[in-house]
C-alpha cells in the first residue's frame, strides 16, 4: 500500500504539534533541573530503568537485592548522562509527579543490535541470561538461533534456549523430529534447552526454575510467543499479546520497547521487541568464530591460523565434521553468517 501524501497544511500542523510537545518537554525538564539545583527534589534513590521513551525513562526504586519498593516514575536525564536503556542501574531524585536521573552505575554487560538504519543500538543492560525463544510455529529458523547465540557469547551473557508451543507436537511427526534434533544438537554443544507451552498445565515449570533470582531478557523471532510466555509468568501484568497472521503464519510485532518486570519468585524479566532478523554486521570474523563455541573448540588445531574452514589443508574443523564430531549444519550456518559480513570473501 502506497504512503498517503500529506497536504502542505497537514504537514505544517503535524510539525507544529511536534514542536509544541518538544517545547513542553524541554520546559518541564528545565523546571526539574531548577528544582534539583535549588535542593527542591527528594533524597537520592537507587533505581533501575524500567523502560525508555524517547528522551525520558521510567525508573523504579529498588532495595539492596534489586527488588522494586515503589511505583515507577517518569524521569528526565541530566544533560551529562549518556543514553540509558532498560535494565540500567541509576541514581535519581523525584518531585511529586516527576523525577530526574542524576547518575548511572557502570554496566556489567549490554545487549546490542543494529537498528533499521544499521546504527548499533543498546537494547538492555545488566543481564544475567538471555532467554532465546524459538517455537514450532512460525517455521523455526536455526540460523537465527545461531545468530542469537553468537551475540550472547560476544556480549558475555549466558543463553537459555526455549522451544515454545510444544503442545503442537501431538499433531506433527515432523515437529517431533525437529524438537529432538534441535535439543540434541544444542545440548551436545553445551547449551541448556527447555520446552514450554502456555496451553498445558505445568508447561512453564522447566522454564520458571531457570528464572529465579536472575535478570533475564526474553528475545526471539516475532510470533514465537515471547509475550505470551511473559504474560503467563507475570499474570498480574497487562502485556500485549499478538497472534500469527492466518495466511502467512508469521508473527506481528506486539512489543514496541524493551520493558522490565519484577518476577514474583525473585529476579526480573525484560520483554524485548520481536525481531525478524538479528544482524551481526557490527562484529568481526574473530567474534563470529568465538561465538560458535563448538567450532572454536577445534579451530585452534587448524594448520593455518587464518584458516577459513572451507577447503584448506589441515583444517581441524572440516576434519571434525567428516568424523561426526561437529555438526555440518552449524558449520554451514557459520559460513552463511560470515558471508553476510564479508560479501562471501571469508
Amino acid at each position: 500500500m502506497s504512503k498517503r501524501k500529506l497536504t502542505r497544511q497537514q504537514a505544517w500542523r503535524i510539525e507544529k504539534i511536534q514542536k509544541e510537545r518538544l517545547d513542553r518537554a524541554s520546559r518541564h525538564k528545565a523546571q526539574v533541573e531548577e528544582l534539583l539545583e535549588a535542593g527542591g527534589l527528594g533524597q537520592e534513590q537507587v533505581g533501575r530503568v524500567v523502560a525508555r521513551f524517547g528522551k525520558q525513562v521510567e525508573v523504579v526504586a529498588v532495595d539492596t537485592l534489586g527488588q522494586p519498593i515503589a511505583n515507577p516514575v517518569r524521569c528526565h536525564l541530566r544533560a551529562n548522562l549518556a543514553s540509558l536503556v532498560t535494565g540500567d542501574q541509576v541514581v535519581f531524585q523525584t518531585t511529586d509527579d516527576a523525577g530526574i536521573v542524576i547518575a548511572c552505575e557502570p554496566r556489567r554487560n549490554v545487549l546490542e543490535r543494529p537498528d533499521f538504519r544499521g546504527v548499533i543500538k543498546a537494547m538492555a543492560a545488566n543481564i544475567d541470561q538471555l532467554v532465546i525463544v524459538t517455537a514450532l510455529e512460525p517455521a523455526p529458523q536455526p540460523e537465527l538461533l545461531d545468530r542469537y547465540l553468537v551475540a550472547t557469547e560476544v556480549a558475555g551473557i549466558p543463553p537459555l534456549i526455549v522451544i515454545n508451543k510444544i503442545d503442537l507436537l501431538q499433531d506433527s511427526e515432523v515437529d517431533q523430529n525437529f524438537l529432538a534434533a534441535i535439543k540434541n544438537l544444542y545440548e551436545v554443544i553445551g547449551y541448556t534447552v527447555v520446552e514450554t507451552t502456555t496451553r498445558q498445565a505445568g508447561g512453564l515449570d522447566a522454564l520458571s526454575k531457570h528464572l529465579i533470582d536472575k535478570s533475564s531478557v526474553f528475545i526471539g523471532h516475532s510470533g514465537v510467543g515471547k509475550s505470551s510466555l511473559v504474560q503467563a509468568l507475570l499474570p498480574n501484568e497487562q502485556i500485549r499479546v499478538g497472534h500469527l497472521h492466518q495466511q502467512t503464519r508469521l508473527g506481528r510485532h506486539t512489543t514496541s520497547t524493551a520493558r522490565f518486570y519484577t518476577y514474583i519468585q525473585g529476579g526480573s524479566i525484560i520483554d524485548s521487541p520481536g525481531i525478524r532478523d538479528f544482524g551481526l554486521e557490527q562484529i568481526s570474523r574473530t567474534d563470529v568464530e568465538y561465538g560458535f563455541i563448538d567450532i572454536r573448540e577445534f579451530s585452534d588445531n587448524c594448520r593455518f591460523r587464518d584458516c577459513r574452514h572451507r577447503q584448506e589443508p589441515g583444517c581441524a574443523v572440516t576434519d571434525a565434521v567428516q568424523k561426526g564430531k561437529l555438526s555440518r549444519r552449524r558449520l554451514e550456518s557459520f559460513h552463511r553468517i560470515l558471508d553476510t559480513l564479508t560479501g562471501g570473501n571469508a
